[in-house]
């Protein structure tokens, strides 16, 4: 689900990077900011960052006693991803295994499907393994498939999520796949 929200937020300049003119000011904290913004990639609450939307309010700096920086407090408008429990979702298979499949969906590397959450289906080993049911629907590599969350993982050190879904429901399963 993708989330619209307001976040107040640091920003540090180097003194070097200061310039007298108050449209590249402007223009120094922005770029501050979403480099900060992008290497924060993600939190628990708010999912992953995509994207700076507006930015609100630029505080008035403070010089930083030891070093010299000056600290801007800013309030920015940004858009966010985050999944959730129950959530109906679309994702591209990108691995294939044995006891079942991998799926990207938006920043989301590891959305797993387990085998016994693919009801009808059964591995077909070769080269480019797969999943087939009885109605010849095909579950493989770079195959789009519809969803349901039913748990996920926030994991802190790699500051990403980990999601186990489900194809148990009306309604879901492959949508479409690659061109042969």
């Amino acid at each position: 689900m993708f989330l619209k929200v307001q976040l107040p937020w640091n920003v540090i300049l180097a003194p070097e990077s200061l310039e007298a003119e108050g449209l590249m000011l402007q223009r120094s904290i922005i770029i501050r900011l979403l480099d900060d913004f992008a290497v924060k990639k993600a939190t628990k609450d708010l999912g992953y960052y995509l994207a700076v939307t507006t930015l609100e309010r630029i505080g008035e700096g403070k010089v930083r006693q030891h070093t010299g920086d000056v600290l801007f407090p800013v309030v920015f408008s940004a858009l966010t991803f985050k999944i959730y429990r129950g959530e109906v979702l679309e994702g591209v298979v990108h691995k294939v295994l044995k006891h079942g499949v991998f799926l990207r969906c938006g920043p989301l590397e590891s959305l797993y499907l387990s085998n016994l959450k693919m009801p009808d289906y059964h591995y077909v080993p070769g080269e480019n393994p797969y999943f087939m049911n009885d109605k010849n629907s095909k579950i493989g590599k770079d195959v789009v498939v519809r969803f349901v969350v039913i748990g996920t993982k926030w994991l802190e050190a790699d500051r990403e999520f980990q999601a186990l879904v489900s194809l148990e429901g009306d309604y879901l399963g492959p949508v479409s796949s690659p061109e042969i």
